[in-house]
């Protein structure tokens, strides 16, 4: 059963414009009143709210593809909220958007951030999220050589968080529009940012220093880029290379006993665990292995000697570590999962949302920041895996 919708005032413009602006209004405005309908006013939906609930709750509306339970309970509370509606607006039908993400955002950010890494010394620090008291740990991690597979491959240095990103950080980046802010920024505004969700994404096992969880790898990507305009330094995901060759810590092997380093299925009591509450690894590195799986940037296919096996279809890429739901032989850093179209079976919107992976409640990610501050075209490819739009 899908979990009870979020406690939060259903706002205009994130949560019903989207809605009705490209499923309804084409048919029901005041150039075209089918069914006698208006939906491009407010006084039409104040006046009509009777009939437009029951054409909705029918499925006559739209035609063919009846919205969602959770849109229409979404659309039903905003009614009774008083159905705000900013005035003097009447909708049309949705122009397409200019796109977001593009090259020449990603280019004017590139500036920004060679500014910022001038000079940059490869030690320890915290990156304060700017407008809030929010910080992420990062540790330097030396360039060297790990083996994946028959391939040796090498790794330049990179500072990695020394955390899973928390619901702490994750949730300024869900929720930043709530959220008071000191001034416009294009270059943050134009990153483009999760649809509210349904359900309240912790799932009850907890929010403040907990890690998130059930992001896509495109929501990942996009908090990676999101923190990089808001910070002026260049964060992404990290390779399956670079991951195991951080987890691996100059090892060979796995650190023992486990229950000292991980959270996973026999001592985590069912559910994720505060970050940072296991040993660390030799580097400084916590929850590598056990408490969530972490995304890489890498397609999920045999090991082929590539720094980056960059995605060519939406499934699967490569998830590393094991959680807190595996037993002990699946959390390790040589445990490779592949992502699977039944990590957001249970999501009831249509299409299929592309920031949520509601049924994966045991999986999250980190970051890094490379040393050396890469191309434009680099950088866009990190932050855009081309297959999104087919989660």
């Amino acid at each position: 059963m899908w979990p009870a919708l979020l406690l939060l005032a259903v706002d205009f413009a994130a949560d019903i414009r989207p809605v009705i602006e490209p499923q309804c209004v084409g048919c029901h405005s005041g150039a075209k009143v089918a069914a006698g309908l208006r939906l491009d006013t407010r006084d039409a939906w104040t006046n009509q709210s009777a009939a437009i609930l029951r054409s909705i709750d029918n499925g006559s509306m739209p035609p063919g593809a009846p919205l969602p339970a959770p849109q229409r309970q979404q659309i039903r509370a905003w009614i009774k909220e008083g159905a705000k509606w900013p005035a003097g607006l009447t909708l049309g039908r949705r122009a397409t958007a200019k796109p977001k993400d593009d090259l020449a955002l990603v280019e004017r950010l590139r500036t920004r951030i060679l500014a910022q890494s001038k000079n940059a010394q490869p030690a320890p620090y915290a990156e304060t999220i700017p407008g809030s008291d929010v910080s992420i740990a990062l540790v330097p991690v030396p360039a060297g050589k790990v083996k994946l597979g028959a391939y040796d491959l090498a790794v330049e240095p990179f500072w990695m968080a020394q955390h899973e990103i928390t619901w702490d950080a994750y949730r300024l980046f869900m929720y930043e529009m709530e959220f008071e802010k000191q001034q416009a920024d294009s270059l943050v505004d134009g990153v483009s940012r999760p649809t509210r969700p349904y359900v309240e994404m912790s799932f009850g096992m907890g929010i403040n220093g907990y890690p998130a969880i059930s992001m896509t790898q495109h929501a990942a990507n996009k908090f990676a880029q999101w923190l990089s305009a808001k910070t002026g330094r260049f964060y992404r995901l990290p390779t399956e290379a670079e991951w195991e060759y951080a987890c691996r810590a100059g090892s060979t092997t796995d650190p023992t006993p486990l229950k000292d380093y991980a959270w996973f299925a026999d001592n985590s009591n069912g559910k994720y665990e505060k970050v940072g509450t296991r040993k660390p690894n030799a580097w400084g590195l916590h929850d590598l292995v056990g408490n969530v799986m972490e995304w890489t940037l890498d397609a999920y296919a045999p090991y082929q000697g590539l720094k980056w096996a960059k995605a060519t279809k939406p499934y699967p890429h490569a998830v590393r570590g094991g959680s807190w739901n595996d037993p002990a032989s699946a959390c390790s850093c040589a445990a490779r999962v592949a992502s699977d179209p039944s990590w957001k079976m249970q999501d009831p919107q249509l299409p299929k949302s592309i920031w949520y992976h509601t049924d994966a409640q045991w999986l999250g990610f980190r970051i890094i920041r490379p040393v050396t501050v890469p191309s434009a075209r680099e950088m866009f490819d990190a932050w855009n895996n081309g297959v999104e739009a087919d989660l």
